[in-house]
């Protein structure tokens, strides 16, 4: 297979753990044509080969493009990059057409494009509700995205942090030792009395039980009105006595759905090994978008006939309030309102109008931010970009300066994200921008609403 050279650039977007320059063509070409040996991608990329035809229309949806007006961001530009190497290199028509012209050699300079490129994108697919062909761009950044992992080139922030949480001696993305996690839960369980009056358990190993809850563990350091908040609506509608917290995993952090399958599936089929083991039902899963759709979307692939359900947990409120076994204070939340959709469970999910339902039932001025749903902005911290400390200019100058506008023009006090990354970025945005507001989660709202 002939290739073309350059001398290699370092890459400045984003760090890398241990960066290699050489035979970076090599290595990229061994890596795809590995994935599509392996995998199922060359089915779609054949399709997407034919049907590709650049025509622009994703751009208009695009925050990264309507901040920057660089046509590298244009998402169907992106997907370009990838198509243009498939059919050059492994379509006989296009390794033909190449040996006769002499043109479409990958060089390093395109490894230089697309390991900026990729990371411009946030994957939040909004895109995918504008192109004609059906193509779903943030699948194809998640590929290149891949290729470059398996050459050694992703983010050092997620590489180390997947490292702690698969190889490291606690088990989690941020390293959280099992001993802090106890203290954590006997600290929230005294909060409650103190705030409620009332005992309500955060059980560890409990076995037999419907319900293993798995939260981002980063929740247990930043979060704990919305864990307070996860355990009281489990203890008002019931379910108190039938939920636990596992102690050889207690992460539902999924940062393969950003980067890399494999990683995606050990993180699986950890979860499920951890469920098996308490003997529960359910995988019930705190506020975190990506966690969420990659444990919906992904154990019934990973775990076979047996894959336990899986519930997001503002879904699970809905339904019991639905049930009549939640009630809210429907005066409670006084201050004005808006809600923001997570792209991983909104747009690429199943979840919608269940929390402005709930939020409706507690909160007197509610408003709706514009485009919202399945249309909404990302917060613009989404694909993994908001754990990567060097890009937090971008996040906040490019990806962020649409949705502080969003924001802005709501005029709300409390926006409400039901995600853990979210929750990060749009503080960060409030922030930067000097918005008059604050970020809470779904459950932080529903502990101070609930009637007991």
């Amino acid at each position: 297979m002939s290739v073309a050279t350059e001398s290699a650039a370092p890459a400045r977007f984003y760090h890398v753990e241990k960066p290699d320059a050489s035979e970076r063509v090599e290595r990229f070409l061994a890596a795809f044509e590995a994935i599509l040996r392996h995998t199922n991608y060359r089915g779609l990329l054949d399709m997407y080969a034919r049907s590709h035809t650049r025509c622009g229309r994703c751009a208009k949806t695009c925050q990264v493009y309507q901040a920057t007006g660089d046509p590298r961001d244009i998402p169907c530009y992106r997907t370009s990059m990838i198509i243009n190497i498939y059919k050059r290199y492994f379509t006989m028509g296009g390794w033909v057409k190449g040996f006769l012209s002499g043109d479409g050699y990958l060089t390093d300079s395109d490894i230089d494009e697309m390991m900026e490129g990729f990371y411009r994108c946030t994957a939040c697919r909004r895109c995918s509700l504008e192109c004609p062909m059906g193509i779903d761009h943030a699948l194809v950044t998640h590929l290149g995205r891949y290729i470059l992992s398996e050459m050694r080139l992703p983010p050092k922030a997620l590489q180390v942090s997947v490292r702690a949480q698969l190889e490291g001696e606690n088990g989690n993305t941020s390293s959280v030792p099992l001993a802090a996690l106890k203290n954590n839960l006997e600290f929230l369980s005294e909060e409650i009395k103190d705030e409620k009056g009332i005992e309500v358990e955060f059980p560890l190993d409990k076995e037999n039980v419907e319900y293993a809850f798995f939260c981002p563990v980063s929740d247990y350091l930043m979060e704990a009105e919305t864990l307070m908040g996860n355990a009281l609506v489990l203890h008002a509608c019931g379910e108190g006595g039938n939920w636990t917290i596992g102690s050889k995993n207690y992460d539902a952090i999924n940062y393969g759905l950003f980067y890399n399958d494999w990683i995606l599936e050990r993180n699986i089929r950890r979860l499920v090994e951890e469920v098996r083991r308490l003997g529960a039902r359910t995988i019930l899963i705190g506020e975190c978008g990506h966690a969420s759709r990659a444990a919906k979307q992904f154990i019934p692939a990973f775990a076979g006939k047996d894959a336990p359900a899986v519930v997001n947990c503002v879904e699970f409120a809905w339904r019991k309030f639905k049930e009549g076994k939640l009630r809210f204070d429907p005066g409670a939340i006084k201050e004005k309102v808006t809600y923001h959709d997570p792209c991983n469970i909104a747009r690429s999910g199943w979840i919608v109008d269940q929390p402005r339902e709930l939020l409706k039932a507690m909160a007197k001025d509610y408003v709706e931010m514009t485009p919202s749903g399945r249309e909404n902005y990302c917060c613009g911290g989404g694909g993994g970009t908001v754990s990567i400390a060097e890009m937090q200019k971008f996040r906040m100058e490019v990806i962020g300066k649409t949705k502080a506008e969003q924001l802005k023009a709501t005029g709300a006090e409390i926006v409400v994200a039901p995600c853990a990354n979210c929750k990060k970025q749009l503080r960060e945005v409030i922030d930067h921008y000097k918005l008059p507001m604050e970020v809470k989660g779904l459950h932080d709202l529903m502990f101070r609403a609930i009637q007991l």
